[in-house]
C-alpha cells in the first residue's frame, strides 16, 4: 500500500503541471486583463505598462508560469486586480463551497444509493418505472430552469425557505441549493447503482449467500451492495471536484458567494490571479480525491491489493 500510494503521488506531479500551465497558458494568453480592467475607456500607454510591470505580464509567458507556480509553493497566489489577495478570497470562498458540496454529495449519496438499490431489486416494476422516467426528466431540464422554479415556487409563493442564502451559508440554507446543485448527479448515481445491483443480483455469490439461508438484508447490505457500488465510487470521487466547480449557475441563482461567484466574477472581469487561483486549487481536490477513491477500493473489494 505504501509503495502504491507513493507511485500515485508521483504521477500525480506532472498531471497537476501539465493542468495548471494549460489553465495559465488560456486565461493569460487570451484577451489582455490589463485592458479589460478599464473597460470600454482604456488605459494611458504609462499606466498600461507600470500595471503589466507589476503583475509580471510582461515576461515571456513560460517565466510567467514559472514565477507564479514558485509563489504557490509558499503560499502567495498573488493580488487580484482589485487590490485583495487571492487567498483572502479563497478563505470566504472555499469554506462555503465545501459546505453547499458536502450537502450535495450526501443528499447524492443516500438518495441515489437507496433509489438505486430499490430500483436494481425491482427491475421492470412499476417503482423501477417510476424513478426512470423521474431521472430523465431531470438530466433533461437545465439546473437554472429547476434552481429558478424551486426558488420561485418555495421561496416566494409559498415562503417555505429564503429565496437567497445569507453571507453566513448555514447548513439549513444550504439544503435547497444543494438539492438543486446534486439533482444531475443523483439521477446518474440512481441508474448507475440500479444497473450495478441487477447485474451482481444475479451472481454466483448472491444467489449462495441466499442458498445457505442469509437474511435478505445481510444479502443485500454485506455481499450484494458492497460489490455494487465500486462504479458508484468511482463516478462520487470524480463529482467532488465537479460539484466544487460546477455550481457556478446555483450559486448565482441562490447569490451563495463561495468558489463559483469567484469564478463567474474572476472571468467577467478577466481577473486572471483570481481564476488561476481557484483552478489551481479545483485541480488538486480533484487529485485527491480520485486517489481516496482508488485507495477505498481494497476497503470496498477485499480481493483488491495494491502492491
Amino acid at each position: 500500500m505504501g509503495r502504491y500510494l507513493l507511485r500515485r503521488l508521483v504521477q500525480m506531479v506532472p498531471v497537476f503541471t501539465g493542468a495548471t500551465f494549460l489553465i495559465f497558458l488560456m486565461v493569460y494568453a487570451l484577451g489582455d486583463p490589463v485592458t479589460a480592467l478599464f473597460g470600454d475607456r482604456g488605459p494611458d500607454p504609462a499606466t498600461a505598462r507600470a500595471l503589466r510591470a507589476e503583475f509580471n505580464l510582461d515576461k515571456p509567458l513560460w517565466e510567467q508560469y514559472l514565477r507564479y507556480m514558485g509563489k504557490i509553493f509558499t503560499g502567495d497566489f498573488g493580488t487580484a486586480f482589485n487590490g485583495r489577495p487571492v487567498t483572502e478570497l479563497m478563505a470566504n470562498a472555499f469554506p462555503i463551497s465545501f459546505r453547499l458540496m458536502l450537502v450535495a454529495l450526501g443528499l447524492e449519496m443516500v438518495l441515489g444509493v437507496a433509489l438505486g438499490v430499490l430500483t436494481g431489486l425491482r427491475r421492470g416494476r412499476a417503482l423501477d418505472t417510476s424513478v426512470l422516467l423521474a431521472t430523465l426528466v431531470v438530466i433533461a431540464v437545465p439546473t437554472f430552469v429547476l434552481g429558478t422554479t424551486a426558488q420561485y415556487l418555495l421561496g416566494v409563493e409559498l415562503g417555505w425557505i429564503q429565496p437567497a442564502v445569507s453571507p453566513d451559508a448555514r447548513l439549513d440554507e444550504l439544503l435547497l441549493p444543494g438539492l438543486i446543485l446534486c439533482l444531475v448527479s443523483l439521477a446518474y448515481v440512481t441508474r448507475l447503482t440500479r444497473t450495478s445491483v441487477a447485474e451482481n443480483a444475479r451472481a454466483d455469490y448472491v444467489r449462495t449467500a441466499v442458498a445457505k439461508g442469509l437474511p435478505a438484508r445481510r444479502v443485500t447490505v454485506r455481499h450484494l451492495l458492497r460489490n455494487s457500488l465500486i462504479p458508484v465510487v468511482t463516478y462520487l470521487g470524480a463529482d467532488i471536484g465537479t460539484l466544487m466547480a460546477g455550481a457556478i449557475v446555483t450559486e448565482r441563482i441562490f447569490n451563495i458567494q463561495g468558489v463559483g461567484y469567484q469564478l463567474f466574477q474572476g472571468i467577467v472581469r478577466q481577473n486572471s490571479p483570481t481564476v488561476v487561483g481557484f483552478v489551481v486549487v479545483l485541480v488538486l481536490i480533484f487529485l485527491l480525491a480520485n486517489l481516496f477513491v482508488d485507495l477505498l477500493y481494497a476497503v470496498l473489494d477485499p480481493r483488491i491489493r495494491y502492491a
